[in-house]
Order: structure tokens, then sequence, then C-alpha cells
């Protein structure tokens, strides 16, 4: 027999059996016992401490206490740092960038007639937008010094 003809037999055999039922019921294999689960679910009783008691007997706010205790656990990220300057260079070639295809864009939606000169300029002004934004991104490390650990540098 060749490895073909073996392989073909033990899918004729699997799609002979695909609707057969299990010769054995799936209660009667083996369970793992990390896998059973309690019937009930434990309960925990948490008795309030002294000063809770205290705070429950006095009706006055306590708003200072009450919003840190809510606070507690959740983790606040940092405010982002501020977004870098852009030189007018930079500017331009984002404006040229979307621009460009902006304006194309509109022109059609409207049926404006476009002169080939002005096609020629928005066009131009998408390559150019795009050729100044790689030129000017750069393919060294970062310039400013940030320890021993600059991450991924491509």
């Amino acid at each position: 027999m060749t490895p073909q003809s073996d392989e073909d037999e033990v899918w004729r055999q699997i799609v002979a059996s695909f609707n057969d039922t299990a010769e054995r019921d799936s209660a009667d294999q083996p369970w793992p016992d990390s896998e059973n689960v309690p019937a009930e679910p434990t309960r925990r009783v948490v008795k309030p401490s002294e000063e809770l008691e205290e705070d429950l007997d006095e009706p006055e706010d306590k708003n200072d206490e009450g919003e840190d205790g809510e606070e507690e656990g959740h983790y606040v990220p940092p405010p982002p740092p501020p977004l870098p300057k852009l030189d007018l260079a930079t500017k331009l070639a984002w404006v040229a960038l979307f621009g460009g295809p902006a304006y194309l864009l509109i022109a059609a939606m409207a049926n404006w007639h476009m002169e080939g000169w002005a096609l020629f300029t928005a066009v131009a002004a998408f390559i150019g937008g795009f050729v100044a934004l790689v030129v000017r991104m750069g393919d060294g490390p970062p310039s400013n010094d940030s320890g021993w650990d600059d991450g991924a540098v491509l």
C-alpha cells in the first residue's frame, strides 16, 4: 500500500463514522478534579471594622474620605506628553498630502469642470507631500539621550 492510499482509507473511515454516536457516554469519561465546580459558591462575610461602624452611626458626610476609598485600586494613567511642535515645512507637507486628494474628491463629487493644470497640481501636491514627509522622517535613532534602553529602533 502506498502512503496516499493509507491516507485515503483513513479519510473514508472518518467520513463513514461522522454521524455515528460515541461508544462511551461523556459522563463516564474521567474528569480532572481541578475542573470540578462546587455546587454552591462560597460566600464571604465581611464584618465592618470599628471605623466603618462609627461612620455608619454618624450622619455627617465625609466626602474627602469616601472618594479616596472609591479610587483605591484603580489605575489612573499619567497625562500624555504634549504633541511635538511642527515646523512650517512639515505642516505644508501634511496639507499637500491630504489637500490634493481632498480637492480631487470634492471636485469629482460636485461635478466641477477641472482644468488640466488643476489635476496636475493636485496630484503633484499629493506626491510632493508624501515625499517630503518620508524624507524628513529620518532613519536614525532619536537624537535625545533617553538612557541605555532605546527600545526598538528601526
